[in-house]
């Protein structure tokens, strides 16, 4: 690492964690491209939009962090390879065959015949909270919803949905337990054992018993194709697990928050329903979940902005900032539903944009759609200072508590105006791309 890194410890504060803003558009300003040192690992920041664009589809930014130099098990422990060794992680030619393995779960079509199930599943969550005027938002609805949708897509049964969730919660919030670093790692390590293990004997009574779901197709694909191998089929499911329910919880929170401190915005999208759509994709670019692309390494020396990144190096692609780039988005801080739709990169670029997009997209659609309509004096039960949210340094960028208070009712007598439960055949509302 260069002798003009900054420290980590200059950069993720609890400050940072609160806003990350100010210290992008520093860094976009000075240093575009920044070589950052940390404990965990060192790495170069792409902060600006056109770099951050050029770099997500870079072939000499690989994605396979398995490969000679095992840079991933180096930096994310032994135990990352039974779960993490997926498309995600992986370069052309591999990544394009699994892919297309998966991606005729997230055809548009099939995630449509999803839109009642995901509408009956909101308003049980929102039933169980109206009667008591107060939640905490995050375990009583953003987490349980994607949860619930990707389970019954790939077919986990209900009565493992807590135990599922319990580990995948160990590793979106380490670093916030309190735990030592040292026992951190332990705990992930422990939660993805564990979540290996019981994938494992999953996908044996899959394939003792197939269903119709996700996991019975990719064992069929497994066993008669020959597409894909059996540590493979693991790990795509884990992929499949974890990022279909994590960042969709976490854009839900960060959403919410969104705007509940922007009561203009807030204001035109109750008299605008019809704006949900566009207003998805600004909140998405406003405050995204995933406020860094997963690593690449270098493969050779690359150069961005006259900065030299050498071979070997890891490479983040600050998706955060680059959404927050002033020669890209006009006013780039302030949240505006009526922004005219521009090129974000909250979904990605190139061949690894978001699979599940679709799904994301009517998750988050339905789930604001029905908060705004079936609590309609929703507001934050503390002040926005006081949230709690994941780690300065988490991958992610999401809340630990979201309490949120609202207007009680009892649920067994009839609802007050604005708090009726949603229609099961409401009308899909597609994006550009997807009419």
């Amino acid at each position: 690492m260069t002798e003009d890194a900054v420290p980590a410890s200059e950069l993720y504060t609890p400050e940072f964690a609160a806003n990350p803003y100010p210290a992008f558009a520093r860094l976009r300003a000075e240093k575009p491209v920044c070589p950052i040192s940390s404990p965990r690992f060192d790495s170069y920041l792409i902060t600006r939009f056109d770099d951050a664009k050029a770099a997500l589809v870079d072939p000499r930014l690989s994605k396979d962090l398995y490969g000679p130099g095992q840079e991933y098990l180096r930096i994310f422990g032994p135990n990352s390879e039974a779960l993490n060794k997926n498309m995600l992680n992986a370069d052309p030619p591999e990544h394009t065959r699994l892919r297309r393995i998966v991606s005729q779960a997230f055809a548009p079509r099939r995630v449509e015949a999803l839109r009642p199930r995901v509408a009956e599943i909101v308003d049980n969550l929102l039933d169980k909270i109206i009667p008591q005027g107060q939640a905490e938002l995050m375990h009583d609805f953003a987490i349980p919803l994607p949860m619930m949708v990707i389970s019954q897509l790939l077919g986990i049964p209900e009565t493992d949905h807590e135990r599922v969730l319990d580990w995948t919660q160990v590793i979106r919030t380490s670093g916030s337990s309190g735990r030592s670093p040292a026992e951190d790692r332990a705990a992930v390590q422990e939660a993805q054992l564990r979540l290996h293990h019981y994938l494992v004997d999953l996908i044996q009574a899959k394939r003792a018993h197939p269903g119709d779901d996700m996991i019975s197709a990719l064992i069929d694909a497994c066993e008669h194709d020959g597409h894909l191998s059996e540590p493979e089929l693991v790990t795509t499911t884990f992929l499949l697990l974890f990022a279909g329910h994590q960042t969709t919880a976490d854009f839900l929170g960060n959403a919410t928050v969104a705007l509940l401190t922007n009561p203009d915005q807030l204001d035109l999208l109750r008299a605008k329903p019809e704006l949900l759509p566009s207003a998805i994709e600004e909140l998405l670019r406003f405050d995204g979940p995933l406020p860094v692309a997963s690593p690449r390494i270098a493969t050779e020396d690359v150069e961005y902005q006259g900065v030299r990144i050498p071979r070997g190096s890891i490479v983040g692609v600050v998706i955060n900032a680059a959404n927050h780039d002033p020669a890209h988005f006009a006013d780039p801080d302030r949240l505006d539903l009526r922004r005219v739709r521009g090129p974000h990169i909250g979904f990605g670029h190139g061949v690894h944009y978001c699979l599940g997009v679709s799904l994301a997209r009517m998750e988050a659609q339905i789930a604001i759609e029905a908060l705004l309509r079936r609590l309609p004096d929703l507001r934050l039960g503390v002040p926005v200072s006081q949230l709690r949210r994941l780690p300065a340094g988490s991958p992610f960028r999401g809340l630990l508590e979201l309490p949120v208070e609202f207007t009680a009712w009892d649920a067994g007598s009839p609802p007050p105006i604005g708090h009726q439960r949603s229609p099961s055949t409401q009308a899909p509302v597609h994006t550009p791309e997807e009419r």
